[in-house]
């Protein structure tokens, strides 16, 4: 195994790793920095796009651009010309909540949930963005909504409420995008770090980041841990796999912590982050839609 820090792109708070099979080039976001990155899949030909609001997740679109789930809501991006257009504003539970990380399912829909900025209160909501553009709410008192992913035959959704300190499966209808049984899939104890982003391998195994502790964990489909990664950051955020194989595992990281009593440190700090050798392939990811 081989850890290789590829772009030094000091994101403040870097997120949501996204391979492109189609065009053969990773995205990324710096959610506070308000920034969308692309580049080859070795962290070559970066190019970089600026919006308006905090971004939570992004996901590329079947008709062109990506689908955005900026502080307000979903929104249309254009590469081209970099222009944001709204679709669907969120009526938040307070000031203090934006929204967060997420992902599209084998149908088109993008899953993403909303959290509370001061990490304190559950006011976050996880939505169902369809295909026609109707928001569902599908659960909700969530603190800090994170890492949705789903089994490979996409009937267990995974997702995490960061400080609930713990990954929840559900059961998850494809036909509806409705979710059920919610349960718990795996606890993160304090040398775990907080479940953060995270992917589906080719074999059902969940892959999380463990946020301020350095870790990458990887889970069984029952939960058992099989591997952990120590990184060398400690604000490791998000994991995705890419690369023409996707064999190779790309991880995202901060510059500096949102939360007090959390130090990063290091020429590291805020990186893109490649990882060789796992000998483990990912799943390639959807387009939205709509």
């Amino acid at each position: 195994m081989e850890i290789k820090a590829i772009v030094d792109c000091k994101t403040l708070l870097g997120e949501g790793p996204l391979w492109d099979v189609a065009e053969q080039k990773l995205y990324w976001i710096d959610s506070l920095g308000d920034r969308i990155f692309r580049a080859d899949e070795n962290g070559k030909g970066v190019e970089s796009w600026s919006v308006p609001q905090h971004i939570g997740s992004m996901a590329l679109r079947e008709r062109g651009g990506a689908v955005l789930s900026l502080a307000d809501g979903f929104h249309l991006f254009d590469f081209g010309t970099g222009r944001t257009e709204p679709l669907e504003i969120i009526p938040h539970k307070g000031p203090s909540v934006r929204m967060n990380d997420g992902k599209v399912d084998r149908r088109g829909r993008f899953v993403a949930g909303s959290m509370d900025t001061t990490e304190e209160a559950p006011l976050g909501v996880l939505y169902s963005l369809d295909v026609n553009r109707k928001v569902t709410a599908i659960d909700d008192n969530i603190t800090v909504s994170n890492g949705p992913c789903w089994s490979p035959d996409q009937k267990i959704f995974y997702f995490a409420d960061s400080r609930s300190r713990a990954i929840w499966a559900y059961d998850y209808d494809l036909e509806t995008g409705a979710v059920a049984n919610k349960r718990k899939f795996r606890d993160f104890g304090p040398e775990d770090g907080l479940p953060d982003g995270a992917t589906v391998d080719a074999e059902g195994c969940v892959w999380s980041a463990g946020v301020y502790k350095s870790k990458i964990h990887r889970f069984d489909p029952s939960g058992k841990r099989i591997l952990t990664i120590d990184m060398p950051v400690v604000c490791i955020a998000s994991v995705m796999f890419g690369g023409r194989n996707l064999d190779r595992l790309y991880a995202t990281c901060m510059e500096r912590a949102p939360v007090p009593g959390v130090i990063e440190t290091g020429p590291l700090a805020g990186s893109l982050f490649v990882i060789d050798g796992l000998g483990v392939k990912g799943l390639p990811e959807y387009r939205y839609g709509g």
